[in-house]
C-alpha cells in the first residue's frame, strides 16, 4: 500500500511541483496599496516606463545582480539579452528617463530593499520568500498557480 501512494504521488504530484520550482514572485513593500498587475504593467515597470505606483509613490527597481535567475527572469519579461539590457538602462538614465535601478547580491538583501523601500518592486525566486513583502498576483495567478507567467 506504501509503495502504491508513493507512486501515485510520483505520477500525479511531484511534476506540478516540480513545474512551479522554478516560479519567481513579484515583490512589494506592505504599504504598497496594489495587489495585481497584468503581464504587460509589469514589463512597464522594470522597463522603467511606469514610474510610480497609483497614489503617487515612486517606483524603485531592486534587482539581482547579473546570472542570478531573478535576473534572467527580468530579462525574459524584457525579452533582452544581458547586453540589451544593459544598453537600455543606460540611455534611460542618461536621458533621464529613469532612475537606475539598485542591483544586489541576494535575494535577502532583495528583501531588506523592498521592506525599508515603500515604492520597491523586487523578482524573489518563490522557494526564498519570507515573511515582511507582499506578493502580486501577475495576470490574477500566484506563483505555483497554473499559468503563472514568470518562471
Amino acid at each position: 500500500m506504501a509503495r502504491f501512494r508513493i507512486i501515485v504521488w510520483l505520477i500525479f504530484l511531484a511534476p506540478s511541483l516540480w513545474a512551479q520550482a522554478g516560479d519567481v514572485a513579484v515583490v512589494v513593500n506592505l504599504k504598497n496599496p496594489a495587489t495585481r498587475l497584468s503581464s504587460a504593467d509589469l514589463r512597464k515597470i522594470f522597463a522603467g516606463e511606469t514610474r510610480t505606483w497609483p497614489g503617487g509613490l515612486p517606483v524603485k527597481l531592486i534587482l539581482r545582480n547579473v546570472g542570478a535567475h531573478e535576473h534572467d527572469a527580468v530579462l525574459h519579461l524584457l525579452r533582452f539579452s544581458e547586453p540589451e539590457f544593459k544598453q537600455y538602462w543606460i540611455a534611460q538614465i542618461y536621458r533621464g528617463d529613469s532612475t537606475e535601478p539598485v542591483a544586489v547580491f541576494s535575494n535577502g538583501m532583495q528583501k531588506e530593499a523592498v521592506i525599508s523601500i515603500p515604492g520597491a518592486i523586487a523578482l524573489i525566486t518563490a522557494d526564498d520568500l519570507k515573511p515582511g513583502t507582499k506578493v502580486l498576483k501577475i495576470d490574477n495567478k500566484l506563483p505555483g498557480q497554473e499559468g503563472y507567467p514568470l518562471h
